[in-house]
């Protein structure tokens, strides 16, 4: 995912008219985000989500799996056949894109016809890295840098400056229902990376890109935000747009191992995790999202034994059917297939392929979402003035742009 945004403003530019300042009682910048996360007795509050609707159940008692998708809508409010379609397909959780967006009620009013559709607090995940890649736009809402020129900018104190950042963008996604977000990236930029990505990373060394990586989970992670490592096992390599075209990546293992795959072994406690669509020609001649191989790899070399969704199946670096390639992801060892951008018919053929989540699948989703926390207090304005003075040597961010 990722295409279609267009280059944004220096920094961001705070509509203050559009939301209240939030004024709250915590000064500190750097809080722990995975303290007082929920509890595994939680699941059921998790599952069905008080005053969402009826409980889903098997005649014997059993509560329905989650469908094996995470899906998205047409416009800005759901259609009666949408609404019926998700009824039935019960998709583990949903994804908006720009055409989603209009207002914050209107989003409000969206997120809440998915969860009422499903009868439970579904998780609702966006695009919101910042920079060319995010769905939540000015006038109403924060416009950001890119990632790497943030980095850039900050220099020593980046990863205090993109906790501050996701922090904010979580205060943000929080507010209008969306709890979760396509983000931390921690594929390594190399001299060879496709300009489609490049500005989007971190950084050039392994260790400095996981360090920025905790940073952006754990400030998503304190306001509520549930964050989506990507792309596994890592996409800095390519020199193709995943969009269009189906990247080879050459380097031997031990490359792959010593600076590709390291930081996501770093993270590899987040509770969810989005894959590549590449090649690894050291280790499979399938893409990894639909290779058992490069599977393995993810869940035993790399560790990360949380959710794995993949990256969006109608992306030209796949080929074949939605149904085929739903089919294929799952028997590789993803837990959920993310599809966008399709008819209503797609969406069906995905959904009726992919079927319910497996008991390991079920078990990691419930894992992922039992991470889901109410945000911390903090001050906006003082975070604003903080991030602002660490990317412009003192100047207050939300001033004097745009």
């Amino acid at each position: 995912m990722g295409q279609d945004q267009c280059p944004v403003r220096p920094l961001f530019r705070r509509q203050g008219a559009h939301r209240a300042a939030g004024q709250f009682g915590r000064a500190g910048f750097l809080s722990p985000a995975r303290d007082g996360v929920r509890r595994p007795e939680r699941c059921a509050a998790v599952l069905f989500g008080a005053g969402r609707g009826k409980r889903r159940l098997h005649p014997a008692g059993h509560a329905v799996r989650f469908g094996a998708t995470i899906l998205d809508a047409d416009g800005l409010r759901l259609s009666p056949e949408e609404k019926a379609f998700f009824r039935d397909a019960n998709p583990f959780g949903f994804i908006l894109f720009a055409r989603n967006i209009d207002t914050p009620d209107q989003v409000r009013g969206l997120c809440a016809e998915f969860r009422d559709c499903v009868g439970r607090d579904a998780p609702i995940t966006i695009d919101q890295e910042g920079g060319r890649v995010q769905r939540l736009r000015g006038p109403i809402w924060r416009e950001w840098l890119p990632p790497m020129e943030q980095v850039a900018r900050s220099g020593d104190h980046a990863v205090e400056a993109m906790y501050i950042r996701y922090r904010l963008i979580a205060h943000e996604l929080h507010d209008l229902g969306i709890d979760s977000n396509c983000a931390p990236m921690v594929d390594v930029a190399g001299a060879d990376t496709h300009p489609f990505l490049t500005n989007r990373c971190y950084g050039t060394d392994p260790a400095a890109v996981a360090a920025l990586g905790r940073a952006v989970a754990d400030g998503m992670l304190a306001g509520g935000v549930l964050p989506v490592l990507k792309h596994i096992p890592g996409h800095g390599r390519a020199t193709m747009d995943s969009h269009f075209d189906l990247p080879h990546v050459s380097a031997p293992r031990t490359e792959l191992d010593t600076r590709d795959f390291a930081p996501f072994k770093a993270l590899n406690d987040l509770p969810m995790g989005m894959t590549a669509h590449l090649v690894y020609d050291a280790i499979d001649d399938r893409p990894a999202t639909l290779s058992p191989a490069m599977m393995r790899v993810i869940r035993e070399d790399i560790g990360f034994d949380n959710l794995i969704m993949t990256d969006d199946i109608s992306m030209k670096a796949l080929s074949g059917s939605v149904s085929e390639l739903t089919r294929d992801a799952l028997a590789a060892g993803c837990d959920v297939v993310l599809h966008c951008n399709g008819t209503l018919e797609a969406r069906r053929s995905v959904a009726e392929a992919a079927g319910e989540m497996s008991y390991a699948a079920q078990t990691r989703a419930l894992r992922a979402l039992n991470h889901r926390r109410a945000p911390d207090d903090i001050d906006i304005s003082a975070l604003e003035a903080k991030l602002g003075g660490l990317l412009s040597g003192g100047g207050d961010i939300g001033q004097g742009h745009g």
